[in-house]
C-alpha cells in the first residue's frame, strides 16, 4: 500500500461503521485484502508501507503477524456481524512479500477468511511473491491451501535494470518461479514488468516481453516507472546521478508491450494490465475498478464498505498494539460524497476494456467525450454504441482524456 495516507475522520474504537454503509454491503461483490507488510529488502523505487528486519524495530514480529491479522478478521467479523457480506468473492494478499511467511500461516489467514465470511464457490484467491521467495515446495503447498492465483514481481529480464531498481533475484529466476508455479497447479500466473527504467534499452524491453510470453503465463502486468519521493531512486536523481524517466520512452515501451502481447494471444482488459482470456483477468483488481466493497487487513491497508472508506495504523507494532487491546487498527476514515464516488467511478472504468457508459458523464463531459472521439482517443464503434472506450491511443493518454471528461 502506498506510504502516505490522507487525512480523515477517526475510526470508532470497535470499528463500528454507519448503518447506510452496511445495508447493502457486497451488492457489487466482496474481496479480502491482506497486506503483509515484509521484505528481505528494500528495492530503489518503493515506497509502500513496508519494513526490512533492520527497520522493523521492537514490537513486531513475522512469527507473530499471522495471528495479528486473524485478530483483525475476527474484528471485521463482529463488525459486519448483522449485516454479514455474501461469500467472499476473491482475496488478494499483496505486500511487501508476503511468501517471507511461511505457507502455513498464509493458509491459516485464508482459512480465517473462509471460516469468518465463507469462500463463494470458485474464488480466486492471489498471493504476490518475489521470485527468490518461493520454492517449487512452497508453491506446492500454497496451492494445496487453496491460492489459485499467484503475482510475481519479474520488473526486467536484464541484469543491470533490475540492479538499478535493487531489485536481489537473478535474471530468469521471474520466469523460472512462473513455469513452477504453474507445475504447482495455479490456475493462473501473473508476471510484473518495469518499464522506463534509467538505462534500459528497447531490446532490454523486448527480452523481457519474450521471456514473459515464453514461460506460459495467462496474465502480465506492466507499469511504466514512477519515482516516488522519499524513496533511495529519487536521491539518485536528483543528485543527477541517474536521469529521470522520458515520457516519450515509457509510449514507445508501452507500444511495444501492446504489439508484443497481443501476438502471443493476450488482451487487454485494463490500460496496465493483458490477459489471455477472460478468465485470467484479475477479479480482485476489478472489484476495486467497479466500485464493489472490500475489508483490508494489515497494516496501512485500506477498506471500502457502502461508500465509506478507511485504512489501518501503518506501522506493525502500532497495529498489532491496537489489535491486542481489542481496539480497531483503523487510522482514519472518509465517507465519499456522490461527486467523489462519480469522479473516482469515471477515473478508473475508463480505464478498463469495457469502458463507460456515456450517460454517466454530465453534459460537459459528453462535451469533451466528443472531443476525444474527433482526435482518435476514444473508439467510434463503441462510441456509436454509448460507450466510452479508450483506443490505443487514448491509453498512452488516459489521464488527459480523464481529467478532460470530469468537471
Amino acid at each position: 500500500m502506498p506510504g502516505v495516507l490522507p487525512e480523515g475522520e477517526p475510526v470508532p474504537v470497535d470499528g463500528s461503521l454507519p448503518a447506510t454503509a452496511t445495508r447493502a454491503v457486497g451488492a457489487r461483490g466482496f474481496g479480502v485484502y491482506v497486506h503483509v507488510p515484509f521484505c528481505a529488502s528494500r528495492c530503489g523505487y518503493c515506497d509502500f508501507n513496508t519494513y526490512t528486519a533492520a527497520e522493523l524495530g521492537g514490537g513486531a514480529s513475522r512469527a507473530a503477524y499471522a495471528d495479528a491479522v486473524l485478530a483483525e478478521l475476527a474484528l471485521a467479523g463482529r463488525v459486519l456481524g448483522d449485516t454479514p457480506p455474501p461469500a467472499v468473492d476473491t482475496v488478494f494478499v499483496g505486500g511487501g512479500t508476503p511468501t517471507l511467511l511461511p505457507a502455513d500461516d498464509l493458509a491459516r489467514i485464508l482459512d480465517g477468511i473462509d471460516r469468518t465470511w465463507g469462500l463463494a464457490p470458485g474464488a480466486e484467491v492471489t498471493t504476490e511473491a518475489n521470485p527468490e521467495s518461493v520454492t517449487p515446495g512452497s508453491l506446492k503447498a500454497l496451492r494445496a491451501a487453496g491460492y489459485t492465483r499467484i503475482s510475481l514481481g519479474m520488473q526486467s529480464a536484464a541484469p543491470g535494470v533490475l540492479a538499478i531498481l535493487d531489485r536481489t533475484h537473478r535474471a530468469g529466476r521471474a520466469t523460472e518461479a512462473a513455469i513452477e508455479a504453474r507445475e504447482a497447479g495455479f490456475d493462473h500466473v501473473n508476471l510484473d514488468l518495469i518499464y522506463g527504467t534509467p538505462g534500459e534499452r528497447a531490446e532490454d524491453f523486448a527480452a523481457s516481453l519474450d521471456q514473459v510470453v515464453a514461460a506460459g503465463v495467462d496474465h502480465v502486468s506492466a507499469y511504466a516507472l514512477i519515482v516516488e519521493d522519499g524513496t533511495r531512486l529519487a536521491a539518485r536523481m536528483r543528485r543527477g546521478e541517474l536521469p529521470y524517466p522520458s515520457d516519450d520512452v515509457a509510449a514507445d515501451r508501452y507500444l511495444a508491450a501492446e504489439a508484443a502481447l497481443g501476438a502471443a494471444g493476450f488482451s487487454w482488459y485494463e490500460v496496465s494490465n493483458w490477459a489471455r482470456t477472460p478468465a485470467a483477468r484479475c477479479r480482485h483488481n476489478l472489484l476495486y475498478w467497479t466500485g464493489a466493497d472490500w475489508w483490508g487487513l494489515g497494516p496501512g491497508a485500506h477498506s471500502h464498505v457502502g461508500g465509506v472508506r478507511w485504512w489501518n495504523v501503518k506501522h506493525p507494532a502500532a497495529y498489532a498494539r491496537r489489535l491486542a487491546a481489542g481496539e480497531s487498527p483503523g487510522l482514519a476514515r472518509e465517507v465519499l460524497a456522490p461527486a467523489e464516488a462519480h469522479m473516482e467511478d469515471v477515473m478508473l472504468r475508463l480505464r478498463l476494456a469495457s469502458g463507460l457508459p456515456l450517460d454517466a458523464l454530465d453534459q460537459a463531459g459528453r462535451t469533451a467525450a466528443r472531443r476525444a472521439l474527433a482526435d482518435g482517443l476514444l473508439a467510434g464503434p463503441e462510441f456509436a454504441a454509448g460507450r466510452a472506450v479508450l483506443t490505443l491511443r487514448g491509453r498512452l493518454l488516459a489521464d488527459a482524456v480523464v481529467r478532460d471528461l470530469l468537471p
